[in-house]
């Protein structure tokens, strides 16, 4: 078993050299996932000079853990879009995230990116009361998508009601992203990998980004990093951070079925297909999903998968097992434009788990706009649009979340423990009479202890079982065991504490 998303089994042999020098650009985008590399392609066929900041390698992070379908429904059903909005607008977000999609296939197409892109029908069904399919269809009628009911006798799962739409696709996220970097990569559109960003201050009538002790002076800063990095208050009260799960298993019959499946069983949803070659092929499963920093024990939500795989497939074993982030946006659309009015800083943030394609429509809308071009989704997906009404209920639940986590979370006393009683790869918050600390033990036995407080806003972290790493569970910022930054607003890591325990 690998620890590891299913998309690295056909990794790009790619790679970009860190930032060694101070330049100047049109444009610094930080991130180089979907959305970076998507949007320095359109900056660069503008004409702009262009830098891509990855602090990891190219689409490895947020990209290469995520679920690799490509539709144009969103993970919030049409029946809550349509409460919130208007059948205009609901049919704006889908042409919208179908013009994003057909980017995806055309620049598959048209660089010839091997990343196993295909077309399939896409099945939403229910058991146990999980959706209003009647209701959904309804809406689904007014969209233009072709679909049909759900009449299957053979399907791979018991249902009550569904139906299928047709002419969805998946892919290889990972493998397309890496494959897009090279393609674009030039004098006037470089990208750096194992660049990690510090900060960003503005400079006369420039922005500087800091990374790697040497500086990338920009006109503008594109923020493709799933949530804005810093201290954006406006934005990161209003994103609920949540985290997957993935698994990839291998069946003993063969017996794979072709299409995407969306099950609705009561209060859980699933997600379900076949990916790869027909002479390897894999089940992949995803959902259990819970906020970040946030679930007793995740390995939990990862048995989940494989216990709902096993009651309905034949499995032989489970090969790959990995998590990926989402951020909610309170009021069910993505935050895509400038941080504010007349500012020079981009974001694109809240994609829940629609990112690859909403992603690809960030890129677009950001780039048409720094530009100077018209386009038409900007008002809709406006960044800093307010919506009260329509985000007040989700606002008011997640922030209520926050304020205990911030408050309770840092009068709460770490475990009672001392460094001797904990387990090889193990790490929990263990209390002594000069505060708290966030321990970690490696199979060496070597210990790392670091402070536990979030440098983002000061929430306590929490172990990560599951993945091995201390979670963030405010704002959805995650650290390794070293304390370094692997996802979320933080610019810094956890601070070292010399250990003397």
């Amino acid at each position: 078993m690998k620890l590891e998303p299913i998309w690295n089994i056909k990794t790009a042999d790619i790679s970009f050299k860190s930032l060694d020098r101070k330049i100047s650009v049109d444009v610094a985008i930080i991130g180089g996932g979907i959305t970076g590399i998507t949007t320095a392609q359109f900056l660069s066929n503008y004409g702009l000079k262009v830098a891509v900041l990855e602090a990891r390698k190219v689409g490895q992070g947020t990209t290469g853990q995520s679920t690799g379908n490509l539709y144009a429904l969103t993970e919030f059903s049409l029946q809550e879009l349509k409460n919130k909005y208007d059948l205009a607008t609901v049919q704006k977000i889908i042409l919208a995230r179908i013009q994003a999609v057909e980017h995806i296939c055309d620049n598959a197409k048209r660089f010839a990116i091997d990343c196993d892109l295909k077309t399939q029908p896409m099945f939403m069904f229910e058991k146990e009361n999980g959706m209003d399919i009647e209701k959904e269809i309804e809406v689904l009628s007014h969209t233009g998508l072709a679909y049909s009911r759900l009449t299957k006798k053979h399907f791979p799962f018991p249902y009550e009601d569904g139906f299928v739409v047709e002419d969805q696709a998946q892919f290889n996220p990972l493998r397309y992203t890496e494959k897009l970097a090279k393609q674009i990569y030039s004098d006037t559109c470089e990208i750096f990998e194992d660049t990690c960003v510090s900060d960003i201050v503005e400079e006369d009538e420039f922005l500087i980004v800091h990374a790697n002790e040497n500086r990338v002076k920009a006109r503008y800063v594109v923020h493709a990093t799933h949530t804005p990095k810093g201290l954006l208050v406006q934005y990161h009260t209003t994103l609920g951070p949540y985290r997957e799960y993935g698994i990839g298993v291998k069946l003993k019959n063969n017996n794979y079925p072709e299409g995407i499946f969306w099950g609705h069983f009561g209060d859980k949803k699933f997600s379900v297909r076949t990916y790869g070659l027909p002479s390897n092929p894999y089940l992949i499963c995803v959902g259990s999903m819970h906020k970040v920093g946030q679930a007793g024990d995740n390995t939990q939500n990862i048995q989940e998968l494989e216990d709902f795989v096993k009651k309905h497939f034949d499995v032989e074993s489970i090969i790959y097992k990995w998590g990926g982030q989402n951020y909610k946006p309170a009021d069910l659309l993505p935050y895509i434009g400038q941080k504010n009015a007349g500012s020079n800083e981009y974001i694109a943030t809240g994609f829940a788990t629609d990112g690859l394609v909403y992603g690809t429509l960030a890129a677009k809308i950001i780039s048409d706009e720094i530009a100077g071009l018209k386009n038409e989704y900007s008002e809709l997906f406006k960044a800093s649009r307010h919506q009260p009404l329509k985000a007040a209920e989700k606002f008011t639940k997640e922030n209520i979340n926050v304020v205990g986590k911030l408050v309770g979370d840092f009068f709460k006393k770490g475990e009672d423990e001392q460094i001797a009683d904990l387990l090889p790869d193990e790490g929990k918050l263990l209390q002594y009479e000069d505060g708290k600390y966030a321990v970690y033990k490696n199979h060496r036995g070597e210990v790392t202890a670091l402070s536990p407080i979030c440098p983002h806003m000061g929430c306590t972290v929490n172990w990560n079982k599951a993945e091995k790493t201390w979670d963030c569970p405010c704002h959805g910022s995650r650290f390794d065991t070293a304390g370094r930054v692997i996802e979320g607003p933080a610019l810094s890591g956890l601070k070292k504490i010399e250990n003397d325990k």
